[in-house]
């Protein structure tokens, strides 16, 4: 069973008939099976608790409650870690996210807007709703294009070093950066197949 929900249910609905059971199968109950069953399933209705209230849309910071949709695969936990690790604001000018080659020292996503691409001596257009250098983020290597975001658009920076602290810290953050990422490149290889459509970087 891979539901945790379900998992810890049906674990704690057992641990209940184990009470019962050490308290009625002696003529006195056996105190010591009853505490630690007990402390057991304590342990599991707070960690049900903990599940729930990390799947609430309740912990989704408000700021970035508009956006969750796009990331609904994310459970809201996930989300609001990522989220609150990331800066959020409109661009007041042309803004380089990153040079072909260079270091990447930041993932973004474009919320609003849109930005130029020069890779390989070629320019297109890219449009909102997409990360930027995640390619590079995750085979820590330098950015595959250079990336200009348009004046008046908006998106969400977040500091490589902050997402590396994160990940080192929680593995369960690391896979839902990782899933957002993947997710976000599998739809640019789905578009790059058409000519003139947004291509994958």
């Amino acid at each position: 069973m891979i539901n945790q929900v379900r998992l810890r249910l049906l674990i704690i609905t057992g641990t209940f008939f184990y009470i019962a059971y050490y308290a009625t199968a002696a003529d006195q109950p056996l105190w010591s099976a009853i505490y630690l069953s007990s402390a057991q399933g304590t342990a599991n209705v707070i960690g049900l608790c903990l599940l729930l209230a990390g799947n609430s849309r309740l912990v989704i910071p408000r700021d970035f409650s508009d956006i969750y949709p796009r990331f609904k695969h994310l459970p809201p936990g996930d989300f609001r870690k990522m989220m609150r690790l990331g800066k959020r604001y409109i661009a007041g000018a042309d803004e380089t996210l990153g040079e072909e080659g260079a270091p990447v020292d930041r993932l973004v996503y474009i919320v609003n807007g849109s930005a130029h691409v020069r890779k390989r001596g070629e320019d297109f257009k890219i449009p909102s709703g997409i990360f930027i250098g995640e390619v590079a983020y995750l085979l820590g290597q330098g950015s595959a294009a250079t990336t200009t975001l348009d004046k008046g658009s908006e998106i969400i920076s977040w500091s490589k070093a902050d997402l590396d602290a994160a990940s080192v810290r929680s593995p369960r953050f690391k896979l839902a950066l990782e899933a957002a990422i993947s997710r976000d490149m599998a739809r640019k290889v789905a578009l790059a197949v058409a000519p003139g459509d947004m291509r994958a970087r």
